[in-house]
């Protein structure tokens, strides 16, 4: 056991990038929605919470019990799809609860990355984390107010809350990277200033991860010399 929670805490941003990719991306090898809302979102979340462990490793308890407290929660509101998936308030709760979750592991890993003036593997794995994050909030954000107003987008699959999930996490991704292709777009004042928000949110973060990576490196290189 303990060599399992070492290896969790030393390769912590590795763990926890592997767990939102699969989190994210991991419809592309399945064709049955339903199974994957059932079945494989629960178990994703249950990889992305240990993956998460390290990341809160050597922090306060406070922050450890919330982050559990949370943890738990995204757990189960996934299972309750089964029961209450076409119920607005529960999925109003469960993206709310997601992101609550992924606000809050997002603000560590960003504390990670501008604290320490070295680089190696984990300063690489942490960026991408945090990208994979923002899409991660910005995807529930989104879902959040699609699911109080179906009219939010044009374009949105709504046959069931996978296919919604998949096409708001496939929104998401092009508003952050600035490619944009047109096929969904924002409907509503509100998610026009949100997907407007999100895409500067991705760039800033771009230009910003740059400066750090940047700002390491050199820093690296002179203590080398």
């Amino acid at each position: 056991m303990r060599n399992i929670l070492n290896f969790i805490k030393n390769r912590k941003y590795e763990l926890l990038l592997a767990a939102l990719t699969q989190h994210l991306f991991i419809g592309i090898f399945l064709s049955d929605l339903e199974f994957y809302t059932k079945i494989i979102w629960p178990l994703n979340m249950l990889v992305l919470g240990v993956a998460s462990t390290g990341v809160f490793s050597e922090k306060g308890v406070w922050k450890r019990i919330i982050k559990n407290i949370l943890f738990l929660l995204v757990l189960i509101l996934p299972i309750g799809l089964t029961f209450w998936g076409k119920n607005t308030y529960y999925l109003i709760f469960l993206n709310v609860g997601y992101i609550i979750f992924f606000l809050f592991i997002f603000g560590e890993v960003f504390k990670f990355l501008i604290k320490p003036s070295y680089i190696n593997t984990d300063i690489i794995s942490a960026s991408a984390c945090g990208y994979f994050l923002l899409i991660e909030i910005s995807t529930f954000l989104l879902q959040l107010l699609v699911y109080q107003n179906p009219h939010s987008f044009k374009g949105i699959n709504f046959s069931n809350s996978a296919e919604t999930y998949i096409d708001l996490v496939y929104f998401s991704s092009i508003t952050l990277t600035s490619i944009g292709f047109g096929d969904i777009t924002p409907n509503t004042h509100n998610t026009k200033l949100i997907t407007s928000f999100f895409g500067i949110a991705g760039q800033f973060y771009s230009v910003v991860l740059v400066g750090i990576l940047i700002s390491k490196f050199t820093s690296f290189n002179s203590d080398k010399n």
